[in-house]
This record gives structure tokens, sequence and C-alpha cells, in this order.
């Protein structure tokens, strides 16, 4: 059986969360779609804001603005919210929505247009690389660490 080369480009989508903008492989994007008010999660910090119905799941919903301790950004731009496919192999939680401001970005991107850019400082809870995507700063998450944290906030309220 012989490796597979990587990819030199990879199908990426900008999502925009308040005034951060999330760096996310186009694959994890399950579907945008309009927001709806979330069924509330008994317990949960306000970064967790509940469940949403999503082609007969209850997929819960992540503000990850307020996760990260982020400013909320404009709020005249219409709400949305991402589906996106879990990392984790977690049969329980197999998608997780993120709430966007505006319309996902796609893009191509080669490892010469990703540029880390860190200063030093702690990054912002729930990031885990933070880089510079041409002329736009965008945070990488931590997918699998907010995923587990969402399942043991859930597995707390049931």
């Amino acid at each position: 059986m012989s490796e597979q080369p990587l990819p030199r480009e990879i199908r990426c989508v900008l999502v925009p969360v308040g005034d951060l903008r999330l760096l996310l492989p186009n694959v994890t994007v399950a579907e945008v779609i309009a927001f709806t008010t979330p069924e509330p999660i008994a317990g949960a910090p306000e970064w967790l804001l509940g469940r949403i119905a999503w082609r007969g799941w209850r997929v819960p919903l992540v503000s990850f603005t307020q996760l990260a301790g982020a400013h909320e950004g404009h709020a005249e731009l219409s709400v949305r919210v991402a589906v996106l496919k879990a990392l984790g192999d977690n049969p329980e939680l197999p998608f997780i929505a993120v709430l966007t401001q505006g319309f996902p970005r796609l893009t191509t991107l080669n490892a010469e247009l990703i540029i880390p850019t860190h200063d030093g400082k702690p990054l912002p809870r729930g990031v885990k690389v933070q880089v510079l995507v041409r002329d736009d700063v965008a945070m990488i998450p931590d997918l699998e660490g907010i995923e587990n944290e969402v399942y043991e906030l859930l597995q707390q309220a049931s």
C-alpha cells in the first residue's frame, strides 16, 4: 500500500464569526443555514447557545465569539449557522454548529499562503493557531477540544 502525497492545494472556507475569521477545510462544513432559535441546554455556559434542529439531528450551537472572548461584530450583518462535521469519532456528536455573520468565503490555499502569526500572547480559548491568509487574520479553531467540551456539557445536562 503506497502513501498518497499530500495535496498541494486545499479548499478552505473563511467563516466570519464576529470580528474573527475561522479557517476550516471545506469538507468540514456540511451546510450553512438560516439562524433558528436554539432549544436551551440546562446549565450550559453562555457560549453554548443550545441545540438546533437540522436534518433530523439536534445539533449543539456554539457562539465562537463568546467562547473565545471576542467582539460580537456588527449586529446588522445577517446571522447564519454553519453546521460542521465533527472531527471526533463520537457517534453521539456527529455535528456541531457555529453561529456566523455573513457568508463563509471559499478559498483555495497552499502552504505558502498560510503564515502563522503568533506574537507570544496567549491564544483565545478554542483557538489552535492564528494565521495570516492573504490579507486576512484567521483562527484555526480547536474543533476537537470544543467538541469534547460540548459533549461533556451535554452529558452533564442529561
